[in-house]
C-alpha cells in the first residue's frame, strides 16, 4: 500500500508543479492585464457561442459563484462581455462575449499558442496524444469525487 501512496503523491506533485509552471508561462504570454481566468472564460464563451449564467460558468470552471462574479465583473469593465437580465427570470443574469471580447480572446490565443506548441513539439505529438486520454480520465474521476 505504501508504494501506491508514494506513486499517488508523486503523480499529484508532478501535476501540481506542471500546473504552476504552465500558468506562469501562459500568464507571461497573455496580453497585458489579462489573467488566465479571464482568458478561460472568454475562450469558453467563444467556443460555445451561447449565453451562460454566472452559476453555469462557475460550475463549468469548478469555482465559487463569488469567484466567478469577480472575474465577470473585471471582464465586463474591460468591455469583453455583456451581462443582461434573463428575460424569463429577472433574478438571473445572462453572460455573452462581446466583439471586443472575441478580439481579446483571439489576441490571447495568438500569444499563448506558440508557448503551447513549443511544449508539444518538445514532448512530441505522439506522446502528447497518448497522454491526453489518461489526463481526461483523471479529470473525470476527480470531477466525480467533488
Amino acid at each position: 500500500m505504501e508504494d501506491r501512496n508514494t506513486l499517488a503523491v508523486s503523480l499529484f506533485s508532478e501535476i501540481l508543479m506542471a500546473d504552476q509552471l504552465a500558468r506562469s508561462r501562459l500568464t507571461k504570454a497573455l496580453p497585458k492585464g489579462m489573467e488566465i481566468s479571464h482568458f478561460s472564460v472568454l475562450n469558453h464563451l467563444a467556443g460555445t457561442g451561447v449565453e451562460r449564467t454566472p452559476a453555469q460558468l462557475a460550475k463549468a470552471f469548478h469555482v465559487t459563484r463569488g469567484a466567478m462574479t469577480n472575474t465577470l465583473s473585471k471582464l465586463e469593465v474591460a468591455g469583453y462581455i455583456h451581462i443582461r437580465p434573463d428575460w424569463d427570470d429577472a433574478r438571473r443574469k445572462m453572460v455573452a462575449i462581446s466583439s471586443a471580447g472575441k478580439r481579446a480572446r483571439d489576441d490571447a490565443l495568438a500569444g499563448i499558442a506558440p508557448v503551447i506548441s513549443e511544449v508539444v513539439g518538445d514532448l512530441g505529438e505522439q506522446r502528447v496524444r497518448a497522454t491526453l486520454p489518461i489526463l481526461r480520465e483523471l479529470r473525470v474521476k476527480l470531477e466525480a469525487g467533488s
